[in-house]
This record gives C-alpha cells, sequence and structure tokens, in this order.
C-alpha cells in the first residue's frame, strides 16, 4: 500500500470540496442526475457528531476522502471517494479505516452506509472490509438498486 497523508478537514474547505465535487461527478455519470441528493449539512462532519477526512501523497497531491456523520446511534458513511489515477493502490482502504477509527474514538460501535449497484468497485471494498448488508436506511431507501452495509466496530 501506498504511503498517504490523511487529515480531517472541514467540510467546506476548498481541498475537500474539489474532492466532493469530483464524487458527484462521477455519481451523476453512473446514475445520471447530480450525483448524490442526500441532504448534507457541512455541520454534520464536524466533531464530537462527525468528521471529514482528506488523503493526500507525500506531493500534497489529493487522492480521496471521506466522512461519518451520526445517523441514530450510528456512524454514517458519506462521500467516500478515491481520485481515479490513485485507484486500485490501497487508498480507499486506508481512508475507510481512519473513517472506522475516528468513529470508534468517539464512541460509536457501527459504521452504517448507502452505495448503490453501480458501483461494484465499493462494494467489493465494503465486504472485504467486513460490512455486511442491513435493512436499507436513509435518504435512497426503497429505491432500486440502493444497497445498504454495516460494520460493528
Amino acid at each position: 500500500m501506498e504511503k498517504i497523508n490523511i487529515r480531517e478537514a472541514r467540510y467546506d474547505e476548498p481541498a475537500a470540496q474539489a474532492l466532493v465535487t469530483l464524487a458527484m461527478a462521477e455519481l451523476s455519470k453512473r446514475y445520471g442526475g447530480s450525483g448524490d441528493d442526500t441532504p448534507v449539512d457541512p455541520a454534520d462532519f464536524t466533531s464530537p457528531t462527525g468528521a471529514f477526512l482528506v488523503a493526500s501523497d507525500e506531493s500534497g497531491r489529493l487522492l480521496g476522502c471521506a466522512g461519518w456523520r451520526t445517523h441514530g446511534k450510528d456512524a454514517e458513511l458519506k462521500r467516500m471517494f478515491t481520485i481515479e489515477a490513485a485507484r486500485g493502490r490501497g487508498v480507499a482502504r486506508q481512508v475507510l479505516a481512519a473513517i472506522e477509527d475516528s468513529a470508534r474514538r468517539r464512541g460509536y460501535e457501527r459504521v452504517i452506509l448507502e452505495t448503490g449497484d453501480k458501483q461494484p468497485e465499493a462494494i467489493a471494498l465494503y465486504e472485504k472490509c467486513g460490512y455486511e448488508r442491513i435493512e436499507d436506511f436513509g435518504y435512497y431507501q426503497g429505491e432500486e438498486g440502493v444497497l445498504s452495509y454495516a460494520k460493528r466496530l
């Protein structure tokens, strides 16, 4: 795995927003529309009830991001993304592990997430990392192609 730097960031800071914009563009290509219409408030990703992480390489080039926010008793993973040029190098796995550590340190016992059936790479990552299917929840609950997962921390 490549050595990367992962830091906590404000959701509304330029580096985070640059990655979120790329993530929404990719989701739009796969699903149509604007990407992910789930309502998100930057305050959702602030401590102690959330966090947003940005990954970069040693030169400072942005590689990926993810955040978590409180959803009931759980930490909900949102905006997980790796730039195309960095895929297959372990970046997403490291970011996901950092998200889990962040949520665990703040007392959460489970991470939950929604994804879609047009993201086979994401589904494979989650399943390899111990996530299991759960009943659908959240903004896209009941929509065709939605897949919800959870992992006990």
